[in-house]
């Protein structure tokens, strides 16, 4: 029963993360949009930077935007923060109910880093502490005045972190744990810095008195890095996905080249929506990046690469290995404790479904190693190579 809660629990959280994920982006992407397409005229209310006229589901839109708070603020105020806040309590829980309490399986690699679930979960919530505070410090010092040495200090930061992710997590855990990172830095922002500063400016308004023009700065600044930092933290939330991605030699530099080539992308958007034209060698820095990627996933010490294949395997040694080290979980009844059902209903517990799975296997076993998940069962490099033989022979049953 506390399995299957803890499966229900999990897929709620999941849910509602990816739903409030959705809101926060879908509403920060349109008001970006929106602010870089504003046009000044004469003729404008005193105060407004520029309008927009849109159209959408059949009728016609006249956006204004004020500089500082009208003088006559609206008896209904809606603040666009409830996304960002709903996004990181679902995901922070989401976190701890799949990383920490099942950080043996998801967190751990006792290869990388032997350490008790506990420590990991420490360390792993220390750290979300940790960088924010050191992100706020870069910010608040005088490198802050500075936005492209900001963001290059930044930017070492992050792939610094990152590689000392993978240095003591499993690479599924540090691809998680940096994505963690990064949205919290993102919450932050706004919690921190955005929605207390418009705050500020709005009562220094309505009270008569000329707001602190540094308050708006900071919260544009911090805007324009959760502008930035979108995309990657997108690609690293689905990256669990991909054990090509996070379970090779080189996991740390493919975070770092999507970093790089997140920004690219936005920045795309945010030249053309400004009208500063199109940007398109942004497009071609992603092309690249992308395709170093697939490079780098597959150029890490894979177990046909890591020495000599055996000759003549026989199908009986693969599925000596595949019970010995995967059935446990990938069975009908899975006996290892905390799984309720074979992971994405992968069952190889027989002959048959070890011969249908052999291109899983050699995505997750071979190609990288990212099953068994931390290596929990301690599947030896030669059980690796015994199976990169058999599958380069064609998977054959004899």
């Amino acid at each position: 029963m506390e399995v299957a809660l803890t499966e229900w629990l999990s897929m709620v959280l999941r849910w509602t993360h990816v739903i409030a994920g959705v809101a926060w982006i879908g509403t920060s992407f349109y008001f970006i949009h929106l602010d870089l397409s504003l046009k000044h005229r004469s003729g404008l209310p005193e105060g407004v930077k520029g309008e927009a006229w849109q159209v959408h589901g059949g009728g016609f839109y006249h956006m204004l935007k004020y500089m500082v708070a009208p003088g006559d603020l609206p008896s209904h105020l809606t603040w666009f923060k409830w996304e960002a806040y709903a996004t990181w309590l679902s995901g922070f829980a989401l976190l701890v109910v799949v990383y920490y309490l099942g950080a043996e399986l998801y967190l751990i690699d006792k290869s990388v880093l032997d350490m008790s679930a506990t420590t990991a979960a420490i360390i792993a919530f220390g750290t979300l502490l940790v960088a924010w505070l050191g992100y706020e410090a870069l910010c608040r010092s005088p490198l802050g005045k500075n936005e492209t040495a900001l963001a290059l200090v930044g930017y070492v930061f992050l792939v610094a972190l990152t590689y000392g992710f993978t240095h003591i997590f499993s690479g599924r855990g540090a691809f998680t744990q940096i994505g963690a990172l990064i949205g919290t830095i993102m919450v932050a922002n706004v919690f921190v810095v955005i929605i207390p500063n418009q705050k500020k400016i709005i009562a220094a308004m309505l009270a008569g008195q000329e707001p602190d023009p540094a308050l708006g700065a900071a919260g544009k600044q911090r805007s324009v890095h959760n502008n930035y930092l979108t995309l990657p933290v997108v690609f690293l939330m689905i990256s669990n996905h991909y054990p090509l991605l996070y379970a090779t030699k080189y996991n740390w530099v493919i975070v770092a080249i999507v970093l790089a080539i997140g920004p690219a992308i936005r920045h795309f958007y945010n030249m053309r929506h400004e009208g500063k034209g199109d940007p398109w060698w942004a497009w071609g820095v992603a092309a690249a990046g992308m395709a170093l990627v697939a490079w780098l996933s597959m150029a890490g010490p894979r177990a046909e690469k890591s020495g000599a294949l055996p000759h003549d395997v026989k199908f009986a040694a693969v599925e000596e290995i595949v019970m010995s080290r995967c059935s446990m979980c990938h069975m009908q009844e899975p006996v290892w404790a905390g799984i309720a059902h074979a992971p994405k209903d992968v069952r190889l517990d027989t002959p048959e479904r070890i011969r249908t799975h052999a291109r899983l296997i050699a995505v997750n076993a071979v190609h990288s190693n990212a099953m068994p998940p931390g290596n929990v069962t301690e599947m030896t490099d030669d059980e690796r190579r015994t199976l990169a033989a058999w599958l380069a022979a064609g998977a054959r049953a004899e």
